[in-house]
């Protein structure tokens, strides 16, 4: 396997997080007082006699906003159950970061597929909306306070809708339709490494591997605009998994001064050779930064910013053929910057004690998009944790 230079970064990452000594982590004392918030009062720094939680880690500003994979880290021997739920829609076009019209596509964007028997010169078929449902489940163990495993099991549901035009040339709209997509995504594995902390600030290492376990020859029925009725293997966006192993690299930084609190993290995503139908996902890289603000230990809000760049697919699926711009993989990737509002709940005592709620509104504020690709129009994330 070649390695692009692109690769080098996240795979140093990984490396550091494997190779890094405990010596070089500011160690934590077994019992022992910190400021708590607002100053003034103290709060247990290890385990308080229920389940293990220390007073810092019931706060809800303790976990970065929900959206954020990989970024909170655990005391030994402590166990978290976690569920979420995420709903992305994407509705309309672009071509960069301009809004083009189905009639737009069909006759300006030419069919790489041309010359094939059946294909005209031109896209005929365009999306015009996209919904995404991911159930994920999770399990986060730490064996040591210096690492925490986490493992991540996503159930996937897409459905997306169509305009086919009439023959090989013009704009007269022929009928829509509808492809659907369901069942198990790539499960992802990943280990989180302490590697410094220093009053209120901590770092650690992301260590992932996503494993090919979503299917990636998913089939349903197209409208041709021949008025054929056909059922094809489904283009790129609508498979449910890589194909390959991925790496997941990343490194995260996070601190709290009273009621506000602040992190970053890098996460990135590089693909192992090719999977089974010849081909390879685009890379992804992502930067998110955030800050909260805690009213009381109970609950807080948070801003997010999140920037990511993902590659184009390397190579073709030779059974994903069709006059449509999801099959064409030179039309996925692109660059793209979200917002999130974020709201945590954290329970305190009682029946309630390592119980946790949030949810996180997403909103695209910048997308530059290779081709005529989907827009993404909004997203929300909402789960629950349960810590013991």
């Amino acid at each position: 396997m070649i390695i692009d230079r692109r690769q080098l970064f996240p795979l140093l990452l990984l490396v550091c997080a494997a190779l890094l000594p405990p010596a070089t982590m500011a160690q934590e004392p077994k019992s022992g007082t910190m400021q708590g918030a607002g100053g003034g009062h103290q709060m247990s720094m290890r385990g308080d006699g229920h389940g293990g939680m220390s007073m810092e880690m019931m706060r809800a500003d303790s976990h970065a906003p929900l959206g954020v994979m990989g970024a909170d880290t655990m005391m030994k021997g402590m166990w978290m159950l976690s569920y979420r739920y995420m709903r992305m829609e994407m509705d309309g076009n672009l071509i960069g970061n301009d809004s083009v019209s189905p009639e737009q596509i069909v006759t300006t964007v030419p069919n790489r597929f041309f010359g094939l028997p059946g294909q005209p010169p031109t896209l005929r078929v365009v999306p015009t909306e996209m919904t995404t449902d991911m159930h994920m489940f999770g399990a986060m163990y730490a064996p040591t306070d210096r690492i925490t495993l986490m493992a991540m099991f996503p159930y996937l549901d897409r459905s997306m809708d169509h305009v086919t035009f009439q023959g090989p040339a013009g704009t007269t709209r022929l009928g829509t339709f509808t492809t659907e997509a369901s069942g198990l995504g790539d499960i992802k594995l990943m280990g989180l490494f302490r590697a410094w902390e220093s009053g209120v600030h901590k770092v650690h290492f992301n260590a992932g591997l996503s494993l090919p376990t979503g299917s990636i020859d998913e089939e349903d029925g197209v409208l041709a605009p021949t008025g054929a009725r056909p059922n094809l293997r489904l283009p790129y966006p609508m498979q449910l998994g890589s194909g390959t192993f991925d790496l997941m690299p990343g490194i995260t930084y996070k601190g709290r001064s009273g009621d506000v609190g602040w992190g970053a993290q890098y996460m990135g995503t590089v693909r192992l050779g090719d999977n089974d139908e010849g081909y390879t996902l685009g890379d992804i890289h992502q930067i998110s930064g955030w800050a909260s603000y805690s009213f009381k230990p109970a609950y807080s809000v948070s801003l997010r910013g999140t920037a990511f760049t993902k590659d184009d697919i390397d190579s073709i699926d030779p059974q994903i053929v069709a006059p449509v711009q999801t099959a064409d993989p030179d039309f996925q990737g692109g660059d793209r910057f979200d917002l999130g509002i974020g709201l945590n709940l954290a329970g305190q005592s009682g029946q309630w004690r390592g119980v946790r709620a949030a949810v996180e509104f997403i909103l695209p504020v910048y997308q530059d998009l290779n081709g005529p690709q989907m827009e993404a129009d909004w997203a929300i994330t909402a789960g629950a944790k349960f810590m013991f």
